[in-house]
């Protein structure tokens, strides 16, 4: 790497990296500046006494085409989650799943409390139809809210709001169902190709590996931006100046960075993790599936045994919960009232689980209200990009696409087709 880079990146989260990676495998000298001490941005995994913590719930999904492009899949050693759900009622625990994958579950779908087999069978047609339709015709299809599309596919009162409003609203963070359909339909996809799974060594093994596949030297921690113009960056003392900028940084920075820059509303959540003092088989059955409330009668959006996934989450044997609830701002009271939600949902005593972590994340999503664009502008002009989840979906897929936009879009800008095309151009101010 040259000391004056050609292209600077400001924010290592996976916006950041797509497009440094992208731009180095055609040649171009980049500096990803990050503000924190690694890489990340908000998919970061602490590790402490033996657990991996991931900040927020998060899972990735295999068929997301943009990341299944680029990552080594057999080198995170992902781990899948049961393609299904778990509805926790009054009653009993009801679970819902792929037939394909989970034929033995199939004789709860008969359970009335969770929708009719009419319903269900209509919302499946809906969710491989979506499944069928090109990325490009979803983005151009009418759009409205996901409540107005579900119930436009024959979804009763029942399925809604039983499964489908608890479940998508761990999704899309807010349970009003407000989120575009496009969204919804793209989401519709991915769990349709693929099974939503967490790597061996936590999420945060997915920016480690987009870091490791860039020359050395090219990622800087603790540098954090105060500035930015298409030609330089300023930081605490220091200018840097390239032929363009790139911020990809979470939305708020990169409102405060760009002004020009629409930033969408965002979702917040809490993550909680609690170590369980019960037999791990008490838990779900031994299954790494979610748990909604299909009545609500709790805070907690859902809740899903970590350790039934990837043992590597808890050493010692020790089972690992973690659970998410709407918004930030919770305390030690809310930490008993979430356990004893638990309790619910897991029909177990959770008096004895010792709560070890918890994640406030007040921008955790861009909201995707309607009409939704799926895929904005990456171009500010004048050298300057942006990249993130709010260029296009609110996703790892959606982060990554926009990296990679955002660097194609400044070796078009600037000629740049290939290694052997030259360095950029300076720009002259």
């Amino acid at each position: 790497m040259t000391d004056s880079p050609e292209v600077i990146i400001v924010g290592a989260g996976l916006a950041g990296l797509s497009a440094a990676r992208q731009l180095s495998i055609h040649g171009v000298d980049v500096l990803v500046l990050e503000g924190s001490d690694a890489v990340g941005g908000r998919v970061r995994t602490d590790r402490v006494d033996g657990l991996l913590l991931d900040r927020g719930f998060q899972l990735y999904n295999p068929a997301y085409p943009e990341a299944a492009r680029v990552l080594d899949h057999a080198a995170l050693d992902l781990r899948p989650l049961t393609a299904g759900v778990i509805v926790s009622t009054a009653r009993r625990s009801i679970r819902l799943g792929d037939p394909r994958r989970k034929p033995g579950w199939a004789v709860d779908a008969l359970a009335p409390s969770t929708g009719s087999l009419l319903s269900k069978a209509r919302f499946a047609g809906y969710a491989w139809r979506a499944s069928r339709t090109p990325a490009r015709v979803i983005a151009t299809t009418e759009d409205f809210t996901a409540e107005v599309a579900l119930r436009s596919v024959g979804a009763d009162d029942a399925l809604l709001e039983h499964v489908l409003r608890p479940f998508l609203a761990g999704v899309f963070l807010e349970s009003e169902l407000a989120t575009s359909r496009r969204f919804l339909d793209l989401v519709m996809t991915s769990f349709v190709r693929g099974r939503p799974a967490v790597p061996a060594n936590g999420m945060q093994a997915i920016p480690e590996q987009l870091r490791d596949a860039l020359p050395d030297g090219a990622v800087r921690c603790n540098a954090p931006v105060l500035a930015v113009s298409g030609t330089s960056v300023q930081l605490d003392g220091e200018r840097i100046t390239a032929a363009a900028v790139i911020v990809a940084t979470d939305p708020s920075s990169a409102g405060h960075l760009c002004p020009a820059i629409d930033v969408p509303r965002g979702n917040g959540v809490t993550t909680w993790y609690h170590l369980a003092d019960c037999e791990a088989a008490a838990l779900t059955d031994g299954e790494p599936v979610l748990v909604v409330d299909a009545e609500r009668r709790g805070p907690v959006l859902n809740s899903v045994v970590m350790t039934h996934a990837s043992s590597t989450y808890a050493s010692e044997g020790r089972v690992l919960v973690s659970s998410s609830v709407l918004g930030t701002g919770h305390d030690s009271q809310d930490e008993r009232l979430i356990r004893s939600h638990l309790a619910t949902l897991h029909r177990v005593d959770t008096q004895g689980w010792e709560p070890v972590a918890n994640y406030p994340i007040p921008y955790a999503l861009p909201a995707m209200l309607p009409p939704f664009e799926i895929s904005r502008p990456v171009d500010l002009g004048d050298g300057l990009f942006v990249a993130g989840d709010h260029r296009d979906t609110s996703s790892i897929q959606g982060a990554m696409v926009s990296g990679r936009r955002a660097a194609d879009a400044v070796r078009q800008r600037f000629g740049r087709r290939g290694s052997a095309s030259g360095p950029l151009p300076t720009i002259q101010q």
